[in-house]
């Protein structure tokens, strides 16, 4: 009879067991359980969306490196122009001043072939007076001379 009471004893102390378990330790377990699985899955869909997320991030990335690059070339033609139309301005400058220069050096050619002109005239007129008078071997009116090498040099 001891074997018997001792089985019957272990199998009421087994089934206090079970539902002692069942009420107070089985509940928090099964709420673990059912928070770490929460948590697993909430981990997950936030792997899951930062995933996204970071392709998101470089799909903009591209966009801004592409826009970059486009508004850097815009930036370098608008310089390349820029700088043309320096050079263009450059060589106008440089091309009116050399007309100055050119209409300055003419009109100093001009002035010294009109001093060279006069100088000639005054040197032919004193050439002519002397071989005039050497040839009638008497002296001229130089003032009438004067006067008709005057007209002489306006019908010139």
């Amino acid at each position: 009879m001891n074997l018997n009471a001792t089985l019957i004893g272990q199998m009421v102390a087994f089934v206090i067991f079970i539902y002692l378990t069942y009420r107070f330790v089985w509940p928090p377990i099964v709420a673990a359980m059912a928070e770490r699985t929460k948590r697993i899955a909430d981990g997950l869909q936030a792997a899951d969306k930062a995933e996204k997320d970071l392709e998101l991030a470089k799909q903009k990335v591209v966009e801004q490196l592409t826009s970059a690059k486009k508004e850097a070339a815009a930036i370098i033609d608008q310089a390349n122009k820029r700088a043309i139309e320096i050079v263009e301005e450059a060589k106008e400058k440089a091309r009116l001043e050399a007309d100055r220069v050119k209409a300055a050096a003419q009109a100093e050619i001009d002035q010294a072939t009109s001093r060279a002109r006069e100088e000639l005239r005054a040197k032919v007129v004193t050439l002519a007076l002397a071989g005039a008078e050497k040839i009638l071997e008497s002296s001229i009116d130089q003032n009438a001379h004067n006067e008709l090498v005057n007209k002489l040099a306006a019908q010139l």
